[in-house]
């Protein structure tokens, strides 16, 4: 009986050594070292740690919507598909939490992957627990919180990003989704504008001049991705999406469509 308690002790002492090393692995890295040392050793806890070989996929895109990921060692980075259709690096990783990939915006598809660059040591959690330990508050609660402040932030600053390499009919586009989220109303023609879509201000959002403007939007009309009423504009939201994502797998041809 004394040797199997033994035994326990010695195992018990082990699991704790192990769990303060990770508790002063992750209290070394920058962007969560603010955390305190209960919350550090509830997320050392919760962490599954795996070993990842050099150039080798951790995740992608696909992969974010319910885990948070932790670089404990090695260095990685994320890596994005061109309008070339090649990779290129965005940004270098050293240990510490690996940001969440930007908000998709239709159409506009980048294909962010996160990858190894040397061996390195990855821990993932589920995000509704990461956010319960780090936070101490719900996740539907934070994603509310989210949506409306930071993730607006997110969406502009993705849209700026998205418009440097956009036509302008696909910028065009872009624009008319958007209106239609905030300022639309469905009916049986599709997603009618509540407010005024004139030329002028069209241009000015799309960054062009008016007659290019008036162009477009009198090819959108001929292949019916918009109807215009008098003043009113009425979006074709299918038909536009289609477009976005047809232009978007065609980066390398000849398009009408070049602004």
């Amino acid at each position: 009986m004394n040797i199997i308690r033994t035994s326990e002790a010695r195992k018990l002492r082990g699991l704790k050594k192990a769990r303060a090393s990770e508790v002063r692995k992750l209290k070394g890295l920058k962007n969560i070292s603010w955390l305190t040392a209960r919350q550090l050793n509830k997320l050392a806890g919760a962490l599954s740690v795996n070993g990842v070989e050099r150039r080798t996929q951790i995740f992608d895109e696909r992969d974010t919507s319910d885990n948070v990921y932790v670089l404990l060692s090695g260095v990685a980075r994320v890596t994005c598909r061109n309008r070339k259709g090649r990779r290129a690096v965005v940004i270098m990783l050293a240990p510490g939490m690996i940001p969440a990939f930007p908000l998709p915006v239709v159409g506009i598809n980048y294909n962010f992957r996160c990858e190894s660059v040397t061996n390195c040591n990855v821990g993932r959690l589920g995000w509704n627990e990461f956010i319960e330990i780090c936070l101490g508050i719900g996740s539907v609660e934070f994603k509310r919180m989210a949506a409306n402040y930071a993730g607006r932030w997110d969406l502009v600053q993705l849209r700026c990003s998205n418009f440097m390499s956009c036509t302008l009919a696909e910028r065009l586009a872009l624009i008319l989704l958007e209106l239609s989220d905030n300022f639309g109303v469905r009916d049986a023609e599709g997603v009618r504008l509540t407010i005024p879509a004139r030329h002028k201000d069209l241009a000015e959002l799309a960054g062009a001049s008016r007659p290019r403007v008036s162009e477009h939007l009198t090819e959108f009309e001929d292949k019916h991705l918009i109807t215009r009423r008098k003043r009113q504009v009425i979006v074709n939201r299918d038909r536009l999406e289609s477009f976005l994502s047809v232009s978007n797998s065609h980066v390398n041809g000849d398009s009408s469509w070049a602004a």
